[in-house]
């Protein structure tokens, strides 16, 4: 079965979600421990505060973790969790219930939590007045419900450490993610650069072959000693090479505007797969498939494909003892299957050369999957829509 490939880029890591929840539940539990015994505030808001508040702790947690099922909404979680504090902080501290107040300690987390997703994900000025308003939720929850004088007020030095070290991780993530985005358009403008020169390669074959017929033309129609023929033939000839040279320009050029990886001029659908692996692979072609003359953007496709499934083989299994490449029609699709053995336990779907390869196929109107298989393999699968040259 096939594995399809993952989207380019960090994956989460399970670990760090579920260590987030156990410190979200244990500040939960603290707090409801904490609250456990202490009197109603006193005054008229003093039963709606003592009611509501200890579900606040619950609610804040619940928004910090939604924050990953909604990456989108950070600014709409973070204010409303800051604003939820800073509402229970100003009410307790205008009802003077001080010894009715309610620990904070989920508060704190979820609203640090929040604030560095919002460090890393919103823009500079938008992130940074969330951050400050952050700041200020979790200092003053501590020192305003319980007040200066209180020893719980000493909570708001960790809490501040808990807040600037939230901010850092996330100014520290927001970096790698630039950096990641800027690796990925290094790899889109080496793509568009190689596909440049091979449009100049594609273009140049084509021309040249129409130079070539239209030379001979000449030549017949100036040699007295060559009977008169019909030009027709010539005209024809001439027609469908400048046909090809420019139906091949506008799929290449149209690739070159979608960012996807480039082609290779003439041959069989055989010559671009044997060319590829250079022998360092069982090569599987039905006879009929083997010899069919295919589009140069399809055989370089594939040609590219399998070149960088063999370089990922080098790669990632070195002491891989054996790699299969197979070509299959299905239907009207085209399907490149790839596999190896000695797959590394690091091996990922996320490399930069399987971006190059969806781009690829995507922008022939293919689909390309990638993912590992049992004991240490890997399968790499690539689905294109067969155009012969006769139909191209």
């Amino acid at each position: 079965m096939i594995v399809p490939m993952t989207p380019v880029g960090p994956r989460p890591r399970r670990g760090v979600l579920v260590a987030e929840v156990v410190a979200l539940v244990v500040a939960t539990i603290a707090d409801t421990v904490l609250g456990v015994g202490k009197g109603s505030a006193p005054g008229v808001l003093g039963p709606l505060l003592t009611t509501l508040v200890p579900y606040l702790g619950t609610a804040v947690a619940v928004l910090a973790v939604l924050r990953r099922r909604f990456p989108d909404r950070v600014a709409v979680l973070g204010w409303s969790v800051i604003g939820f504090s800073l509402a229970s902080t100003g009410a307790a501290w205008l009802i003077g219930g001080g010894a009715a107040a309610q620990p904070a300690a989920t508060e704190v987390l979820g609203i640090a939590l929040l604030a560095g997703a919002a460090c890393r994900r919103l823009r500079p000025v938008a992130a940074g007045v969330l951050a400050t308003a952050a700041g200020v939720a979790v200092v003053a929850a501590p020192v305003v419900r319980y007040g200066v004088d209180s020893p719980v007020a000493l909570a708001a030095v960790p809490a501040a450490l808990l807040w600037g070290t939230a901010l850092a991780f996330g100014l520290v993530l927001r970096d790698a993610d630039a950096r990641h985005v800027a690796t990925l358009e290094r790899v889109r403008e080496g793509e568009r650069l190689q596909l440049a020169r091979e449009l100049h390669d594609l273009v140049a074959h084509h021309v040249s072959g129409i130079v070539v017929l239209a030379q001979a033309a000449h030549a017949l129609a100036e040699n007295p000693a060559v009977p008169d023929q019909d030009p027709v033939e010539v005209y024809r000839e001439v027609e469908q090479a400048g046909a090809e040279a420019l139906t091949s320009m506008r799929r290449l050029v149209g690739m070159l505007r979608s960012d996807p990886m480039p082609s290779l001029p003439g041959g069989t659908l055989g010559d671009a797969v044997r060319a590829a692996t250079a022998g360092q692979a069982d090569v599987d072609i039905p006879d009929e498939l083997d010899v069919m003359a295919v589009p140069s953007d399809l055989s370089g496709t594939v040609h590219r494909i399998v070149l960088e499934s063999m370089t990922n083989v080098r790669r990632h299994a070195p002491e891989a003892t054996a790699v299969e490449v197979g070509v299959s029609l299905e239907e009207d699709d085209l399907v490149l299957d790839i596999r190896n053995d000695g797959v590394s336990g690091d091996r990922s779907g996320s490399g930069y050369g399987l971006v190059g390869m969806a781009e690829r196929a995507a922008a022939l109107g293919g689909a390309l999957s990638a993912g590992p298989e049992p004991g240490r393999r890997w399968r790499t699968t690539a689905r294109l829509p067969l155009r012969t040259e006769e139909g191209a």
